[in-house]
Formats: C-alpha cells, sequence, structure tokens
C-alpha cells in the first residue's frame, strides 16, 4: 500500500477502478438532489418524519446500490414497505417502486440539463490512458452506461461493473469489494496492482477491503477524516493534483 504521503500512482499500477458519480461527473449532487425530492414527497404524502436532511444522504444511502439506500433510509425512519418486483410501477409505494422513481427524477434531471465530467477528472484519465493504464468504471449505479455516454467518456472505458451487472453475476453491493474485484479480473489485472478512486465512505470501505494497492479518496462532501477513517490512502479534493 502507499502511504499518505506518498502521491505517485503511476509507478507498480497497472489499473484504474473509477467509483463515477462524484468522482469523474459530478452526478453525485444529481443523484442527492433526486434522492431528496423522492423521500421529501414520500414523507409528506406519508404524513412521517423526521424530515429529509442533508445528514440523510450520507449516513443512508451515498454509494449503495439503489434499492440498498431505499431500505436503509426507511429503517432509519422505522417504515417497512413490501419489496414489490424489480421492475415495479415508480408510483407503487414498495422498495422497488420508490427506488424506481428516485431513477425517474434522476434521468430526467440528466436529460433535461446534460452532464459533463470534472475538468481534474477527464484530465487524469486522459493522461492514464497515455501512459497505458487500464480504466474502469464501478458504480453501484444502474445508469452508469447512460451518464458515461452523456459525459463523452464511454471509449476511455472498456470495462463498466454498475449495479445492472452486480444485479446479473449476483455480486453485493458496496462496501463489498466484490464489484471492484470483478472489475480487476475483467481487466485481467492484479489487484495489487490496482488502484481504486471514490468519494463515498462505503466505496472507500469496499476499496480497502479489496486488497488493492490503494485507495485515493476524492472529498466530494463526505469529508477527509471520514474517507481516511474509511480506509482511504490519501484524499485529495480534485484528482488533478494527482498529476
Amino acid at each position: 500500500m502507499l502511504s499518505q504521503t506518498q502521491l505517485d500512482i503511476w509507478t507498480g499500477t497497472e489499473a484504474l477502478l473509477f467509483d463515477l458519480d462524484g468522482v469523474l461527473t459530478p452526478t453525485a449532487a444529481v443523484h442527492e438532489s433526486a434522492w431528496r425530492r423522492l423521500f421529501e414527497e414520500y414523507l409528506a404524502a406519508a404524513g412521517r418524519g423526521p424530515a429529509y436532511s442533508d445528514a440523510d444522504y450520507f449516513d443512508h444511502i451515498d454509494g449503495k446500490p439503489r434499492f440498498d439506500g431505499v431500505r436503509d433510509f426507511l429503517a432509519s425512519r422505522e417504515i417497512v414497505l413490501p419489496e414489490g418486483p424489480l421492475d415495479d410501477d415508480p408510483d407503487h409505494e414498495t422498495v422497488q417502486g420508490l427506488g424506481n422513481r428516485k431513477n425517474r427524477i434522476f434521468n430526467t434531471i440528466i436529460e433535461n440539463d446534460g452532464v459533463a465530467p470534472y475538468p481534474g477528472s477527464a484530465r487524469l484519465v486522459e493522461v492514464a490512458r497515455e501512459r497505458g493504464l487500464k480504466l474502469a468504471v464501478v458504480s453501484s449505479s444502474r445508469n452508469a452506461p447512460a451518464v458515461l455516454a452523456a459525459a463523452g467518456l464511454t471509449e476511455a472505458f472498456p470495462v463498466v461493473v454498475d449495479g445492472v451487472v452486480a444485479a446479473r453475476e449476483g455480486l453485493p453491493g458496496k462496501p463489498d469489494p466484490a464489484t471492484f474485484r470483478r472489475a480487476a479480473e475483467l481487466l485481467d489485472a492484479p489487484r495489487g496492482a490496482c488502484i481504486v478512486v471514490e468519494d463515498a465512505v462505503s466505496g472507500v470501505q469496499a476499496g480497502a477491503a479489496g486488497g488493492f494497492r490503494a485507495v485515493v479518496g476524492v472529498d466530494r462532501g463526505a469529508g477527509s477524516e471520514q474517507l481516511l477513517a474509511a480506509g482511504a490512502t490519501f484524499v485529495v479534493n480534485d484528482l488533478a493534483e494527482l498529476l
């Protein structure tokens, strides 16, 4: 493992495994906004409280598979809903229905507003490709291919392990390291030569548990101390700091 003071990510590294939302693109803010709208409207209609807060996103939702986020938030309010089928109608009050409603809100925002990568992240990806590193996206989102396409990043990432892949292959979501390990396998890169790049506490925990060379935490709001405590090797505010 690299020390917290070593920022040379190139020597001995064969692959970079990136989270998407909040690491490559500012879509974490879109997800946060979609979750807020979903649960503010749901709690108001259900007459339940306490009201949704900023802390709820980081405590119960951030970095997790969508339906896990629904379950964990509802559990925080001692609310139990039926699961419903995976493709449940977004207007149904089930775990799957609420998750699909959140996805509908998210996609509407992306379609209306578009998305662009963080400049520092785009630059790091460009340099990594020039150096011949293998690249993968590992995201809990089921929207990863659409977001990558909207951001013009599809070509850079031949391997994408997202929520759809995880469900199809039976891979547990973050903080379990299974999705990151699967990405390394698909890239044919040894874990000890892979670096995980994450902004969520649950994602950093996954990277730290996976036997990888290092975990770069990107502080987009979770907090540097929290990311280090979760297992980040070091933390940056922007990926351009690694260049």
